[in-house]
């Protein structure tokens, strides 16, 4: 696979980089297993002064890289600023919460026969990280503050179409203070990461992307008993009852389905809409869709950008050409606009019906499918009918329906009245096909961490 950056804009090549030799892809991970060894004793006070450090920095550089993001992926210019500052924001959520979050936590030592009985939280040592092109900052960050933090040092395997974002974390982090070796971008394809993988230096990998990878990784993973998380794929409902606020509901839908010119995974891509307010949300929906400015991403009007690769456009034309071919209706959009780069505009299918492609498959691009049902039971049930199962979104004003959603949503989030996003306060993460394992607050920290039980008897002094 070459490692490049390639415009999405006008699908020129800027930019070319050579992959790493088998020898310093060794050198590498021996370098990462050495400064781990001194690195895991350092103290937290120091680790949490170098992530402000770079939190700092980034604030500084914020133009920089996310002019860096936008050249290399597509994402506006103003989605890539916000990603900058939500990637710091996460930095000092971690530099300012590690010592709560790692700190010891008491057991009942009498119940066990101890003296003293407690749960302490240890780094694992080096751990891979495949990371996905869509928020080539944000998806790095939210790993790399919390395993930072704990101790760990990161190993980077980017998408080979983001390499420079992928090195100026390397250097951010360098820039800010850690140790050489304590976070490295391995330029490599796909194929060398098994290699890493099975390295016995290397003791737990995190990967976000799509299923395939997923499953590639996490067999390789269980066969060399090593821990993963794993973030895949979605299909996000997003249910409006009657009861709903319609009007700002018909917002938050196009403006979810269309975040990161529709390449997230928490986009809302399936929308299942009551029938008594079935004709009001289409009307304001399909309204606001068309909307939606797409252009150069560069521009600060600019809703939506190109699509981040040539493939990646292909295979959303052919979603939604097998789908109206079955017999869906387009609503708006469906068809490529002309002139260069990978452009797609935001597009409305109705109709779409189990035996279409788009019925299971994630849709990653700015399409929609509008499903209507009658009540709470019909809604839930096509809600839960995907394989995936990362966020959700229910629209009501009901408590008793809230209330159902919440509970009855097979998915790792579910967010009533609001769109689903990503926090740091907050865990993240699927079921189903979308993964396990959770990122961000306590548990994304915890999911790299030795979870020690530490017993002590009688005869120790003092």
């Amino acid at each position: 696979m070459t490692i490049a950056t390639t415009n999405p804009a006008t699908g020129e090549v800027e930019r070319t980089f050579e992959a790493l030799s088998g020898a310093e892809l060794d050198r590498r991970i021996e370098l990462a297993g050495h400064t781990f060894n001194g690195y895991r004793l350092t103290p937290l006070e120091t680790r949490a002064g170098w992530m402000h450090a770079a939190a700092d920095r980034l604030a500084r550089e914020t133009e920089r890289v996310a002019i860096l993001m936008t050249t290399e992926m597509g994402k506006t210019l103003v989605s890539a600023r916000a990603e900058a500052r939500k990637c710091a924001k996460a930095m000092r959520f971690y530099a300012d919460h590690a010592a709560e979050f790692l700190a010891d936590r008491p057991a009942d030592a009498a119940a066990v026969g101890a003296r003293d009985a407690y749960v302490s939280f240890r780094p694992l040592g080096p751990v891979l990280a495949v990371m996905p092109w869509n928020f080539p900052l944000w998806q790095v960050v939210r790993f790399a503050a919390p395993a930072l933090m704990a101790g760990n040092v990161g190993l980077l395997k980017h998408a080979s179409n983001v390499p420079q974002t992928a090195l100026y974390l390397e250097e951010l982090f360098l820039r800010a203070g850690f140790p050489e070796g304590a976070f490295q971008t391995l330029l490599i394809g796909s194929a060398q990461v098994e290699r890493v993988l099975r390295d016995p230096r290397v003791r737990a990998a995190t990967l976000t992307g799509g299923e395939p990878a997923g499953r590639s990784v996490a067999a390789i993973a269980g066969d060399e008993i090593k821990p993963t998380v794993l973030e895949l794929g979605g299909s996000d409902p997003f249910v409006v009852m009657p009861s709903a606020d319609v009007e700002r509901a018909a917002q938050a839908a196009a403006a979810s389905r269309c975040l990161n010119n529709g390449q997230s995974c928490i986009s809302a891509k399936r929308f299942i809409v009551d029938i008594g307010v079935a004709d009001t949300f289409e009307r304001r929906f399909v309204e606001q869709m068309r909307a939606l400015r797409v252009g150069d991403p560069m521009e600060e009007s600019t809703d939506v950008g190109p699509l981040a690769s040539e493939r990646g456009r292909a295979g959303i034309e052919e979603l939604v050409d097998d789908a109206v071919r079955r017999g869906a209706r387009v609503l708006c959009g469906g068809e490529r606009p002309p002139g260069p780069g990978w452009y797609y505009p935001p597009t409305v299918l109705t109709g779409v019906t189990p035996d279409m492609r788009m019925f299971g498959e994630e849709v990653f691009g700015p399409v929609a499918a509008l499903y209507r049902v009658r009540g709470v039971s019909a809604a839930v049930e096509l809600a839960n009918a995907t394989g995936f199962g990362l966020g959700s979104n229910a629209w009501t004003r009901d408590p008793g329906e809230r209330d159902r959603f919440a509970r009855e949503l097979d998915a790792g989030q579910v967010f009533v009245n609001g769109t689903t996003t990503s926090y740091p306060e907050l865990p993240f993460g699927g079921v189903k096909r979308s993964g396990y394992g959770r990122e961000l607050s306590e548990q994304g920290m915890h999911a790299f961490c030795n979870v020690k039980t530490i017993w002590i008897g009688e005869g120790v002094d003092g």
